[in-house]
């Protein structure tokens, strides 16, 4: 009885590599950073360890790219959700978006994870994320480019800590395990309405 080989499915470079980013995201929210290995990844992908090294380098590639990709779809959320006319509908989807982003999608697990090993330097894209966000809606609200920057920093430190350690923070105090984070985004809020005052 003869064994017939597993046919390879051909993908383009962009198509394998976005392959191995959703199998390395499928890891992440499962098991967490410390899963990310290359040979689970490539496993999860279903292609040689070999092929992950050809499209990333290494494992610290791999997250890279991971965060760099949950970055992107993260500033195209915030800027989809300023949309709304009333200016706190605004505060609040954008606020929603972000903590989402970070409790929901593993962001901030491995956001701490890539600041621990050292591998957030390589996160360049970081900048441009921000710089987006400021010249769009916060520079089309008047809000002056220092203080959008000084939000942003707030804004992305809180999302972080609450999808870190919010919910046990919370229990471990005797309140709510959403309670953390909605103290933050009304601080948040608290905070990005002063900045749109006249």
């Amino acid at each position: 009885m003869s064994i017939e080989p597993v046919r390879r499915l051909r993908r383009s470079p962009e198509a394998a590599r976005q392959n191995i980013l959703e199998a390395a995201e499928r890891l992440l929210l499962d098991r967490g950073p410390q899963a990310l290995k290359l040979v689970d990844v490539a496993k999860g992908a279903g292609v040689a360890h070999a092929t992950v090294l050809h499209h990333f380098g290494s494992i610290d590639g791999v997250q890279t790219a991971l965060m760099e990709q949950m970055i992107r779809q993260l500033v195209v959320q915030i800027l989809t959700a300023v949309r709304p006319v009333d200016p706190a509908e605004q505060l609040e989807s954008v606020g929603q978006v972000l903590f989402d982003a970070f409790e929901s999608a593993g962001g901030a697990r491995l956001a701490a994870w890539l600041e621990l090993t050292g591998e957030t330097r390589r996160l360049t894209i970081v900048r441009a994320a921000v710089e987006e966000v400021i010249s769009g809606p916060m520079a089309q609200k008047g809000i002056a480019p220092e203080t959008a920057t000084n939000l942003i920093l707030v804004a992305v430190s809180l999302a972080m800590g609450v999808g870190l350690i919010g919910r046990s923070l919370a229990e471990l105090v005797g309140r709510p395990p959403e309670s953390t984070r909605q103290a933050a985004l009304d601080f948040l809020n608290a905070g990005l309405a002063a900045a749109l005052k006249p």
